[in-house]
């Protein structure tokens, strides 16, 4: 199979018929074997029945439907365990993405030699305000702290190689990072192509300003995990000790104060009286906590069934399992 379309979906019954058929176009046009993975994400109206009439007409479209709204990374990350082409597609199911452009994004992955392949929606027509002046500031924090030059990390329109879909794994809300993560993963070849952003036809956005919060703490998390999640303690552990040791001698230096000022006979208050010394004590305490929660998060790393889980590209001369032990 040359391609895998997922469409993970809330809500968008009106659209679906007409996402299809035009999917359905132009892969004819191009003589590329398909599926679409349509993935109801809880939705409330009758978007299942929908697609349960197009699985009856068209045998390409598959369906998977979830008991309640797990949310967009959800419904990709079970796309992708389910996808069987060589180049997976995903394409938000508002026609907001444009079909047409899945010919290009097919090429650039196989002959172009691309990893992934992310869409540019060079030209909005969003809210400027609501989104689209948020959407800049998101995207150039997360090219200074990823190193990724992409221009629109979220937008919905990606082609991916088969091997890096069944390689990573996307929870939370993290589908907007999709990229940083196949980065980490070892998919280093990462490209982008602009494309058209049509106006939504039916419905309304399911998005609200509060995914821009969320979406600042999730680049925290993934970041942290990209660069300490099987090393936690050189994380907290060098934190801590610089926090406690810095403490540590901030207190001894007002011991030491307190000691001359003896010494020479000179009245100065208790060490106790000082701001500094309960700065000081602070820092011990905050450096022993965080030198602690490195031994605790190694500790829960090591019983992680993923503690040696490795990503291989290739192996050569290396005889499976089952015929070293018939030698045997």
């Amino acid at each position: 199979m040359d391609i895998s379309v997922i469409v993970p979906l809330f809500n968008e019954e009106e659209s679906l018929a007409k996402l299809s058929e035009w999917i359905d176009r132009v892969m004819k046009e191009n003589s590329l074997s398909y599926e679409i993975i349509m993935v109801d994400d809880g939705s409330k109206d009758d978007s299942w029945k929908v697609i349960e009439g197009l699985s009856e007409n068209n045998p390409c479209i598959r369906g998977i439907k979830f008991r309640r709204n797990y949310g967009k990374s959800a419904a990709l990350n079970v796309g992708f365990e389910h996808a069987e082409g060589d180049v997976v597609i995903t394409m938000d199911a508002d026609l907001q993405d444009s079909p047409d452009e899945i010919p290009e994004l097919f090429r650039m992955i196989k002959q172009d030699g691309y990893d992934l392949v992310s869409g540019w929606k060079k030209v909005r027509y969003d809210s400027t305000l609501a989104k689209n002046i948020p959407s800049k500031l998101y995207n150039a924090t997360t090219r200074w702290l990823s190193g990724i030059k992409l221009h629109d990390f979220n937008c919905g329109l990606k082609a991916y190689k088969k091997k890096v879909v069944k390689s990573i794994e996307v929870y939370g809300e993290m589908h907007r990072y999709i990229p940083i993560i196949a980065k980490w993963a070892g998919f280093s070849k990462i490209g982008e192509k602009v494309v058209k952003h049509r106006k939504r036809e039916f419905g309304v956005s399911k998005f609200g300003m509060n995914r821009f919060v969320n979406g600042y703490l999730d680049l925290m998390s993934i970041m942290f995990v990209s660069k300490f999640g099987k090393k936690p303690m050189h994380f907290f552990g060098l934190l801590g000790s610089l926090m406690f040791f810095v403490g540590i001698i901030s207190a001894i230096v007002l011991g030491v104060q307190k000691l001359i000022a003896v010494s020479n006979g000179e009245v100065m208050r208790l060490v106790t009286d000082s701001p500094y010394f309960y700065l000081s004590l602070c820092t011990i305490i905050l450096g022993t906590q965080l030198f602690l929660t490195g031994f605790v998060a190694e500790l829960i790393g090591r019983n992680s069934p993923t503690r040696n889980h490795y990503l291989i590209e290739e192996e050569l001369n290396f005889k499976s399992t089952n015929e070293n032990s018939k030698h045997n």
